[in-house]
């Protein structure tokens, strides 16, 4: 299957399409959503199934916490992504649904326990982890997530691991943390331009972004290094082409490109629904100048597909 077919999010049916899109209460005055935003209801019991290994096990995921559009389509193939470290982020974005607070739950000891036995559950051979920002712990929570890897592969062997971090605020001992338990995949998003990114991200910044991802690239250069970004926040073509350039000359070997969707009416609004046109275009240029692994359309988010998106990656790099 291709790159194109995997990241293919227009609906190839008509019947039973399903809007995703959170509630906005300016809906009526930017008018209806794009016929490329509506998406076939997914088939199967599966869904069912992951849901209750997830809330069997008291765990969070990122599908539920930031209002993913592709929760259904995802969890009615057993997939999910593992949101550790509590729902209480110590950063507020703009963009991101995730609770704020100051000073979050404590971690619990047996969170890495009970992921691992999730992911045995489900039967999942590519695991995806992600983490809400930790600033309260001196090194973000790098020592839980390293924590967390391990147990999963104690009890899963034959899984891979995919890791979507937090800045650590810079702190290199933090990333060699993490970098020395060596995950398949290291993701760390950039999120959007440049020039968006101070109102966009709370404490993360786009420079800092990019030594991270140039860090975990220079330390683990057998490990993909990954990022993403959205659009739909005002940026234009050329800044969001300048910010794939910026990916790849700091280490990037995947990148993923997605339509910005608002979650509540408390975060950012929507400044324009990109075409899929466009999304292609993004792509081509990304592959134009040596990205070898291009993800870019509405729906595509960083863990979207990610055990097929790991699997190319082998073949192309």
């Amino acid at each position: 299957m291709s790159q194109a077919e995997l990241f293919d999010n227009r609906p190839k049916v008509r019947k039973k399409k399903l809007n995703l899109l959170p509630e906005n209460p300016d809906k009526e005055a930017r008018g209806r959503f794009p016929s490329w935003l509506h998406r076939p209801l997914p088939k199967g019991s599966n869904l069912w199934t992951t849901g209750h290994s997830v809330k069997g096990k008291k765990l969070h995921t990122v599908c539920e916490e930031a209002k993913c559009p592709n929760l259904m389509e995802c969890w009615s193939k057993k997939t999910a992504t593992f949101l550790i470290m509590g729902k209480e982020c110590t950063r507020s974005c703009g963009f991101c649904d995730i609770d704020f607070a100051k000073n979050p739950e404590p971690l619990e000891a047996d969170e890495p326990k009970r992921i691992a036995e999730s992911v045995g559950e489900l039967g999942l051979k590519h695991v995806v982890i992600t983490m809400v920002a930790r600033d309260d712990i001196s090194d973000g929570g790098a020592s839980h997530l390293a924590q967390v890897m391990r147990a999963v592969r104690s009890q899963n062997r034959e899984a891979t691991i995919e890791v979507l971090t937090s800045d650590f605020e810079g702190n290199e001992s933090a990333l060699d943390t993490v970098l020395n338990e060596q995950p398949e995949i290291f993701n760390h998003n950039i999120e959007t331009v440049r020039k968006k990114s101070s109102s966009v991200r709370h404490k993360a910044t786009y420079d800092r972004t990019l030594k991270v991802l140039r860090y975990a690239k220079e330390k683990r250069p057998e490990i993909y290094i990954k990022s993403g970004l959205m659009v739909g926040l005002g940026e234009n073509p050329s800044q969001v082409k300048q910010t794939i350039r910026d990916l790849k000359e700091a280490g990037c070997d995947i990148i993923t490109i997605g339509q910005y969707l608002q979650a509540s009416r408390h975060k950012l609004r929507v400044q324009e629904f990109v075409t899929p046109e466009q999304f292609e275009d993004y792509a081509s240029f990304g592959r134009s100048i040596g990205v070898a692994n291009m993800y870019s359309g509405p729906f595509v988010r960083s863990s979207y597909n990610a055990k097929a998106v790991l699997d190319n990656a082998k073949k192309t790099i």
